[in-house]
């Protein structure tokens, strides 16, 4: 067996690192949670914004605590598998709207 298959520092956690990430996951939703419940933003389309960037910040807390991924040249193939997802996940949330605007344009003429 390898004697080196384990010895990188990201091969295993650390309960500091995981409660850290806990910590920083509930702080951030707590804050979205606030954010809605208070009603401290006069606009329903800037609460939207700050939640969508709560929550992609979220997402990266995740992927660093939780599932350990890095810039590493040995996470290379993780960090590929990774940006893919996120243009898969672009391109069928910006297609989907776009189709969408479009058959309301021309589906529903009389609802503008």
């Amino acid at each position: 067996m390898n004697e080196h298959a384990h010895s990188s520092p990201a091969a295993h956690a650390s309960l500091r690192g995981y409660l850290t990430g806990f910590g920083l996951s509930v702080v951030l939703t707590a804050l979205a949670f606030g954010l809605v419940m208070t009603g401290a933003l006069a606009s329903a389309q800037a609460t939207a914004a700050v939640i969508v960037v709560l929550a992609v910040t979220q997402i990266v807390v995740h992927m660093v605590y939780f599932l350990h991924m890095s810039t590493r040249v040995e996470q290379g193939w993780a960090m590929m598998a990774l940006i893919f997802t996120i243009l898969m996940v672009f391109i069928g949330v910006a297609g989907s709207l776009w189709v969408m605007h479009h058959l309301n344009v021309n589906m529903m003429p009389g609802a503008r």
